[in-house]
């Protein structure tokens, strides 16, 4: 973004995260499309192909010099600064990324979803651990993926041209659409069974048109799974929930009106609802405030991708040989940090936690955050839900990260010498008063975390405690 199309690092900082931030909503999309219309092998298809297409496009922004501004020095540009990149050539780049954020949405939200397809889960030994270890090695190559992404493809558009990066990338697309497509006669299919959007989007429609009935004293007045299977319902999948006192707004939703009281069996999904819907409902929001204040790690994370290489162009990068490590490729670090905490975490920290809180898991779910809790705590009957809350963290911290670079951008740049504290020349600027802002924030967010931390009740706790027995989880497999 700076160094092909000169934007300023305030700029090319947003226009990556407005990316990042995208791809991930778009996995909502994806999802919802996937569950209710298409199915996840259509949907894999398609949206994989969307994505080739828009790397294409990138690929040809950077190979034709039209769509890229003179560089700097070219005795046609500028004579003494970089000619920033004009409409057309940012409409195109533009379309190229956002076509590529829509199909890594797609593709991402689905694939390993179908990749579970594939296995009977109900034949615990065989298919299903058969399974892990399909599942295994999908995160194995997608880390190598990751890996190969800031190492070889960022030396090949450092050293070789960009057109060759992003060519290599929309090769291997259409390798892996041609070599997925090959598979098709040998795929397993699975029914749409929906998606969890629209029951949460239907127990709060119902709960609004019904909102000026009063609601029963006895929870047990209202309508349930077991009226649901008598009758004629399909309500498989389906764990009876407890009544909860939270959110009784919600509990319009199950109350049988005028309209559906001779037959509730034929009332619209968007008129009646089971309580055990509402209660799965109610989970959800519960999960709100600790799901909200996860959204700053992925605003933190952002600067990885952003600043951090900025920072490193400004770097003496060269090793004793003499050979100079890409600014891109400094994300390694990040990467293999994580790769080699998880068997320190599995090895050592587990171990430890289990012998020191009596949790066979080591440290609880909130202790661990991140997409775990999410998987312990969605209810049975909408466990995609899990995927959903996870990449709209992802997302959220990601145009949280744009809105707070334009707002600083914006407030010390204003009439300031260099450009403020994100100057276009990190050295003539202040990048160190940012990264201070953003521990402030981590901070007040740590203890927005803790409060509502310890104000949260498990899920298996909540069950245990009305008497009822946790239903088996089913594995759910999420991509990254």
């Amino acid at each position: 973004m700076t160094g092909t199309m000169h934007l300023g690092n305030a700029a090319a900082a947003n226009t990556v995260t407005n990316f990042i931030g995208t791809s991930f909503m778009l996995c909502l999309l994806g999802g919802f499309v996937a569950d209710t219309y298409l199915g996840r092998y259509l949907t894999i298809a398609i949206f994989e192909a969307v994505q080739a297409t828009g790397v294409m496009i990138l690929t040809i922004s950077t190979a034709a010099p039209g769509l890229r501004p003179p560089a700097c020095g070219d005795p046609k540009g500028a004579s003494a600064e970089c000619v920033a990149a004009d409409g057309t050539q940012l409409g195109v780049l533009y379309l190229g990324l956002y076509l590529t954020a829509l199909g890594t949405g797609g593709l991402k939200s689905s694939v390993s979803g179908f990749g579970s397809d594939q296995f009977d889960e109900s034949d615990v030994d065989g298919e299903r651990k058969k399974m892990m270890r399909f599942f295994n090695w999908f995160y194995f190559f997608v880390s190598l993926g990751a890996l190969l992404a800031v190492t070889v493809l960022v030396y090949v558009q450092d050293n070789v041209g960009r057109r060759w990066g992003y060519g290599i990338c929309a090769a291997g697309i259409l390798a892996g659409l041609a070599v997925f497509l090959s598979g098709t006669r040998r795929y397993r299919f699975k029914k749409l069974v929906g998606s969890p959007l629209t029951q949460v989007a239907a127990v709060t429609a119902a709960a609004w048109s019904k909102r000026s009935l009063p609601l029963p004293s006895d929870p047990d007045m209202l309508y349930d799974v077991d009226d649901a299977a008598a009758a004629g319902h399909d309500v498989k999948g389906k764990q009876r929930l407890p009544h909860s006192k939270e959110c009784r707004f919600l509990d319009h939703a199950a109350i049988i009106d005028r309209s559906a009281a001779e037959s509730p069996a034929t009332a619209s999904k968007w008129r009646l609802c089971t309580r055990t819907d509402v209660e799965e409902v109610k989970q959800v929001v519960r999960m709100l405030p600790i799901w909200a204040t996860t959204i700053m790690f992925w605003t933190i994370h952002a600067q990885m991708t952003t600043f951090a290489v900025a920072q490193a162009e400004l770097m003496d990068r060269r090793l004793a040989g003499g050979f100079l490590i890409p600014a891109g490729s400094l994300t390694v670090f990040l990467i293999a940090s994580i790769l080699l905490t998880v068997p320190f975490y599995d090895r050592l920290v587990v171990p430890v936690a289990r012998r020191a809180t009596a949790n066979p898991h080591g440290l609880t779910p909130l202790q661990r955050v991140f997409l775990d809790f999410f998987l312990r705590e969605c209810p049975k009957g909408m466990k995609t839900m899990s995927t959903g809350l996870f990449l709209s963290t992802c997302a959220i911290g990601f145009f949280f990260s744009t809105l707070l670079v334009t707002i600083v951008h914006k407030v010390t740049g204003h009439g300031a010498r260099g450009g403020g504290w994100l100057a276009d020349n990190l050295d003539d600027g202040r990048l160190d008063y940012f990264y201070w802002l953003l521990a402030v924030i981590s901070a007040i967010n740590l203890v927005l975390f803790t409060v509502a931390a310890r104000g949260y009740v498990y899920k298996e706790k909540r069950l245990a405690d009305a008497g009822i027995e946790l239903a088996d989880e089913e594995t759910i497999a999420v991509g990254h």
